[in-house]
């Protein structure tokens, strides 16, 4: 009698079967889904410089250094000075106020609160993220504005020497760029503290211990275990809320007080960021001041992938501290 190798079940083979198919489908859905963010953004790309180059050609002035923006005008001048400072100093502003109150925030609830507060607190955080850009910029219009008199006339009696917080024009309302900063600050707060919250929460367990076993306050141990493996995290975080600050429209259109006067002192009224400029004005432009706004899109699509691919930069040069092999 000969003994033959039974066969594996029919079941098993037809499972494996099914979830090579299974795999590869996923594995080409995933590649397409990548592949056609690359071409949105290629087109998205493409049609900005198209339009842009038609509005650059026929432009009577420097786009990068002209004050002035009258494209629709018989001899058409216009340029990006006044917007690309107040997008850029705004932001600025924003960053420098959001980014160290979010990190406090997000250490506060993952590693000093108790759980009972703790909880309820990122719930507020995670819902303040979700608040529309417009009840921000009535919020800071009605609100803000009118209560920052005695902040800009203090930081103008006291810091009026460093000449950007000289208030050459007292008495006037308080719609500059350094109010749309504070007004950004709060609105990227929430995200750049949702998503440092979560970065703290993933620092392994054992580096914390073995940082208090060996003597560490509980701040030492915070500066030595949690901020290093977080660093690349509160970067990300950092970018993701600086791109809503360059980009945002809504809030700032309603709240600064708009022109292309170019001025250092940020307590003066005035200036203009790019987001802000296209809502206001791309109603009422002709088909070529579209153009000219689009031109403009373009710079701060730029910007923005710049900012992005230095975060990139920085986050893959933190790659090499990692706590998995701990």
């Amino acid at each position: 009698m000969t003994s033959s190798t039974p066969a594996p079940p029919r079941g098993r083979e037809r499972r494996k079967r099914d979830s090579r198919v299974g795999d590869k489908i996923f594995m080409n859905l995933s590649r397409g889904s990548g592949i056609l963010l690359l071409v949105v953004m290629a087109a998205i790309a493409g049609f900005l410089t198209w339009r842009s180059g038609i509005a650059l050609s026929k432009n009577e002035g420097n786009f990068l250094t002209t004050f002035e923006w009258t494209p629709d005008a018989p001899k058409p001048v216009f340029g990006i000075a006044v917007l690309a400072f107040g997008t850029i100093v705004s932001a600025l502003i924003a960053m420098a106020i959001a980014v160290p109150v979010a990190i406090g925030i997000a250490l506060f609830i993952s590693h000093y609160a108790p759980r009972r507060i703790a909880q309820p607190f990122a719930y507020l955080v995670d819902l303040l993220a979700a608040v529309p850009s417009i009840i921000y910029g009535l919020w800071g219009a009605l609100f803000l504005v009118p209560h920052l008199d005695g902040l800009t006339s203090w930081m103008d009696e006291y810091l009026g020497w460093t000449y950007i917080f000289d208030q050459s024009r007292a008495g006037t309302t308080p719609r500059t760029l350094f109010t749309v900063g504070i007004l950004l600050a709060i609105m990227i707060l929430p995200i750049i503290t949702a998503v440092s919250r979560e970065v703290f929460r993933q620092v392994p367990r054992m580096h914390e211990e073995a940082a208090l076993a060996l003597g560490a306050t509980r701040w030492e141990m915070i500066r030595t275990a949690v901020l290093p493996f977080g660093r690349p995290g509160i970067i990300s975080a950092s970018m993701l809320g600086l791109g809503r600050a360059l980009g945002e429209t809504i809030a700032v259109a309603v709240v600064l007080s708009s022109n292309n006067v170019f001025s250092l002192h940020l307590l003066d009224p005035g200036g203009g960021t790019f987001a802000q400029n296209i809502a206001l004005k791309f109603s009422e432009a002709q088909p070529f001041g579209r153009d000219a706004l689009m031109a403009s899109g373009l710079v701060l699509f730029v910007i923005t992938l710049l900012v992005n691919g230095a975060a990139r930069l920085i986050v893959a040069r933190r790659k090499e501290y990692s706590g998995a092999n701990a």
